[in-house]
Order: C-alpha cells, then sequence, then structure tokens
C-alpha cells in the first residue's frame, strides 16, 4: 500500500489557532519542516502555545526567544530602540525615554506569556542580532544589544544563550515548544530591503510617543 504524502495532507490543512491578539500576525507553511511559522516585521511580537515556529530577519533590530519551558508557550519579538538612546550613549541610554521601547517590546510579550498560562519562574531567554548594516548609525546594534542584556539582568531573566553583534543581518527561526533557535548569518545580500525596512521602522519611532507603561505581573 503505498505511503500518504504527509506534506500536501499537512499544507491542506489550517494554520494553528493563533492566541488572541495575534490573529493578524503571517503565517505560512514551511514546507522544509512541515510545520506553519509566523513571520514578523519590526516592531512586532508573537506568541503561541502550538507546535509552530516564528520566523524573522534582523538587522541592527534585536530579538528576544522566551519562553516556559515547563508548559512549551513562548514568543519572539523583533525591535530597536529609537536613534535618540544611541545619541545619548552608555548607561545614559538605559535610562532615558528612548530606553521605554525597548521595555514595551519586552514587557508585552511577556504578559502575554504569562496570561496564556506561562509562569515567570519557568521564563528562559535567547537573544539575538544587533548588527552593524546601516551606514553611518554604528552603534545603534551595539545599543539594542545592551539594553535587551541589560533588562534581562534587571529583571531576574534566565539568559540561556546569545548570538549578537558582527556585521551581518540574521535569519531567525525559533520553535518556542522546544526552544530551539536557528540562526543563519546572510553573509551575501542580492538587496537591501533588511536596511530600507530598518531605516523605516526607525524613524516611526522617533516621531512616535510611548504612552503609558506596561507593569509585569
Amino acid at each position: 500500500m503505498p505511503q500518504a504524502n504527509t506534506s500536501s495532507i499537512f499544507s491542506k490543512g489550517n494554520p494553528p489557532k493563533a492566541l488572541k491578539g495575534f490573529g493578524h500576525i503571517n503565517r505560512y507553511l514551511d514546507r522544509t519542516r512541515n510545520k506553519y511559522s509566523a513571520k514578523i516585521l519590526p516592531g512586532e511580537y508573537y506568541v503561541t502555545m502550538e507546535d509552530e515556529y516564528i520566523a524573522t530577519v534582523l538587522g541592527s533590530c534585536v530579538s528576544a526567544c522566551i519562553r516556559d519551558k515547563v508548559v512549551g508557550i513562548g514568543g519572539m519579538n523583533h525591535f530597536m530602540l529609537p536613534k535618540s538612546a544611541e545619541e545619548k550613549g552608555g548607561k545614559a541610554a538605559m535610562l532615558s525615554e528612548a530606553a521605554r521601547y525597548g521595555s514595551y517590546a519586552m514587557e508585552h510579550m511577556i504578559n502575554d506569556i504569562l496570561k496564556n498560562g506561562g509562569k515567570r519562574e519557568n521564563l528562559e531567554v535567547k537573544i539575538t542580532g544587533g548588527g552593524r548594516i546601516i551606514a553611518n548609525m554604528t552603534n545603534i546594534g551595539q545599543q539594542n544589544i545592551a539594553f535587551v542584556r541589560e533588562y534581562i539582568k534587571t529583571e531576574g531573566l534566565l539568559l540561556l544563550g546569545e548570538d549578537v553583534g558582527d556585521i551581518y543581518p540574521r535569519k531567525v527561526l525559533y520553535h518556542p515548544k522546544t526552544g530551539k533557535v536557528n540562526i543563519k548569518k546572510l553573509r551575501s545580500m542580492h538587496n537591501d530591503t533588511v536596511q530600507a525596512r530598518e531605516k523605516e521602522y526607525l524613524a516611526t519611532l522617533d516621531q512616535k510617543p510611548v504612552i503609558g507603561d506596561v507593569e509585569l505581573f
């Protein structure tokens, strides 16, 4: 009896149900891994409790991959600090208004993990990104790295590993169920899509104020 083509059967099905608030995130079938993957852009994050991946491409931005190692719910974000953080530099950047953007990116995602069954004491973190890819902004990647490291330390979160810095964009694939992060450094780019996307995102950050605060629970 011939075996069924599991890939074609899977492709006919619907993606796993998205958690409330994440229905707008684009998801696609990763035929190589035979699982769905959520693709996030600069300024976005995605949280899931399903057996699916989260994907993004990072330049100067950073991503924190965070999950509850017991129940397997987790998420990944994609963010950078506004240019004003880079200009202030050093420890001052950690205390600046600009750093609140990074706090929002981290705290909103962590809260969604906790609201959907995760526990703070079970959280583990991996970080990546912060490449030096935007001309005339040589420090912005390092500012993003410094912020996320300081945030993790201040909040007492468990940092399991990191792949940060360098001069290359990164293609990142995160599987919250297992905590595995696949990273491919893009040493040859055929276009400037990553740079253009991050410059556009950076411009919106410098124009858009942060309103209110987020408290972790």
